[in-house]
C-alpha cells in the first residue's frame, strides 16, 4: 500500500486519534477550514460520510475535485464555501468535528468565541472536536501581545494566541470533556502548536460562549438542561 496516496497528508494528530480508535467507519464528519482537503483523504476512500467548509471558494472546488476523483457519486454540496464562524449545518449533525491550524486566524476574541461555539454546536452528543491551534504556551516571554488576543509571533506573523487558561475556561464553559491533556509542540522557538481534542457530553442544549472569550473575559458558565 502506498501510505500517502491512501492517507494524504493528513495530519500526524488526527492520525493519533485514528491509532486511538477513537475515529469509527460511519462516522459524520466535518472538516472545518478543510483547505484544499489534506485531512479528507483517508475518510472519503474509507467512505466515511464527509462534509467541509473553507472560507475559500477556491479551496473548496479543489475539494470538490479531490472528492469527485475519489468517490465520483458525493453530492458536491456536501463541501461549501462558509466561514466557520456561521455555519449552515444543523445543531448536533457531525461524530467529529475537524478544524485543524484555523482558529489562530480569529480576528479578536469574539471572532475565536463564535468559531469555537459553531463548532461545538454542529457536533452531536457524544461527538469529538479534534482542534490544533497556534497558542502562546511555553512561549509566553516570546510573543508580543497586540490586543483582542492577536500577538506578534517570532516568525513575523500575527495570530490569535490562547493560553491553558483560555482552552481549560472554554472546555469547562462548554461542559466538554478533555479526551486527552492539552499538547503542544514548539517550532524552533517560532512558534507553539496545541492539540485540543473533546468530547460533548449528552446534554440537550447548551448556551452560546458569551462573548470576548479572551483572558479578560468573566462570566457564569453557560446553563445546560440535562435529557430528561
Amino acid at each position: 500500500m502506498d501510505v500517502r496516496e491512501h492517507f494524504g497528508e493528513i495530519d500526524i494528530y488526527l492520525f493519533d486519534q485514528l491509532l486511538k480508535g477513537r475515529i469509527g467507519p460511519g462516522m459524520r464528519i466535518l472538516d472545518a477550514g478543510c483547505g484544499r482537503g489534506r485531512n479528507l483523504v483517508f475518510f472519503l476512500r474509507e467512505g466515511y460520510d464527509v462534509f467541509a467548509v473553507d472560507r475559500s471558494a477556491e479551496a473548496v472546488e479543489e475539494v470538490r475535485k479531490l472528492g469527485a476523483g475519489i468517490r465520483p457519486r458525493l453530492q458536491e454540496e456536501r463541501f461549501r464555501a462558509e466561514g466557520i464562524e456561521k455555519l449552515s449545518f444543523a445543531n448536533d449533525t457531525f461524530d467529529l468535528v475537524i478544524c485543524s491550524a484555523v482558529l489562530h486566524f480569529a480576528e479578536d476574541d469574539k471572532h475565536f468565541a463564535e468559531m469555537v461555539g459553531e463548532l461545538w454546536r454542529v457536533l452531536r452528543p457524544g461527538g469529538m472536536l479534534f482542534t490544533r491551534l497556534a497558542s502562546s504556551i511555553g512561549m509566553e516571554s516570546q510573543v508580543r501581545p497586540l490586543g483582542g488576543g492577536r500577538h506578534l509571533l517570532p516568525d513575523g506573523t500575527e495570530r490569535y494566541l490562547a493560553d491553558a487558561a483560555l482552552l481549560h475556561r472554554l472546555t469547562e464553559k462548554l461542559h466538554g470533556q478533555f479526551l486527552e491533556p492539552l499538547k503542544t509542540v514548539q517550532v524552533e522557538g517560532l512558534r507553539s502548536m496545541t492539540t485540543w481534542c473533546l468530547k460533548k457530553p449528552h446534554i440537550l442544549f447548551f448556551d452560546p460562549i458569551e462573548e470576548g472569550a479572551g483572558e479578560d473575559h468573566t462570566g457564569e458558565p453557560p446553563r445546560e438542561k440535562e435529557r430528561e
